[in-house]
């Protein structure tokens, strides 16, 4: 048999053998994901993975982390924790035509059981009998938002000289609250219903009017050079099953979803 039959029998062998290989290397999506919605996000990606012999790179860190990143180095998709990152970058480029996969709202919280009777109202941050933590404005979404509330009651500046310090994501927030480095943070909502949270820690809601649900906008990057998956990404995650992954996360849900 000559050379080249034997190669070309080879490499049909290895097709029949492994027929992923013969389609070559899978696609690569990127998505650029907010700390607080990795677990819903983290389930989506799993099932699209199998569905579409797709492979789901995540990165995640505070949402305008994650922007400058995504600036840099490319990527397909991006999921920051409110809209307010949309509406500050949009000018830029990046950031294309998304869907609404929830709603973050914030909350304060507490040691489990609240043993510092700790109420509904921002305000007890300013407490002295309690060490404070807060979220770095600058780096995260649970920072930009607890700003927001904050400067609304014309604190935050008080609140922030007063913090013991301050955390660059949720996560991070979460994980000195379970340390007891704190005694009260304000946080995502979410947060309590991850896991390591649920038998530490509790939320305290706030007032929605105070409070108010931020719309989680799962964006396709211009940057992306995989768009027809991303946008099948995106409907999956707006639709039934990514809507109730994210309900089991304790986010609120899109209007008109069961």
């Amino acid at each position: 048999m000559h050379l080249r039959s034997i190669l070309v029998f080879l490499f049909a062998a290895m097709a029949l053998a492994d027929p992923a290989a013969a389609q070559g290397p899978r696609p690569e999506l990127l998505v650029y994901c907010g700390i607080t919605m990795v677990r819903p996000m983290g389930e989506i990606a799993q099932l699209f993975e199998a569905r579409e012999n797709v492979k789901v790179t995540m990165a995640q860190g505070g949402s305008e982390d994650l922007y400058q990143s995504a600036k840099k180095r490319g990527g397909d998709l991006y999921l920051p924790g409110e809209p307010s990152y949309r509406q500050k970058h949009l000018a830029e480029g990046l950031l294309g035509d998304y869907v609404t996969v929830g709603y973050n709202q914030m909350a304060m919280m507490v040691q489990k059981g609240n043993p510092k009777q700790v109420k509904p109202d921002p305000r007890e941050l300013l407490r002295r009998d309690l060490t404070v933590i807060l979220g770095n404005a600058e780096s995260g979404s649970v920072g930009n938002e607890s700003k927001e509330i904050l400067d609304r009651l014309g604190i935050y500046p008080k609140v922030v000289r007063t913090a013991a310090f301050l955390a660059s994501d949720s996560r991070s927030l979460s994980k000195a609250m379970r340390q007891h480095d704190a005694d009260l943070t304000m946080n995502w909502r979410a947060t309590g219903y991850a896991p390591d949270n649920l038998a530490a820690l509790e939320m305290v809601d706030l007032d929605p009017k105070l409070a108010k649900p931020q719309a989680l906008m799962l964006m396709r990057l211009t940057s992306s050079h995989q768009t027809e998956l991303a946008r099948r990404f995106m409907a999956l995650a707006a639709g039934p099953e990514g809507q109730a992954l994210f309900r089991k996360h304790g986010f609120l849900e899109v209007k008109g979803q069961r």
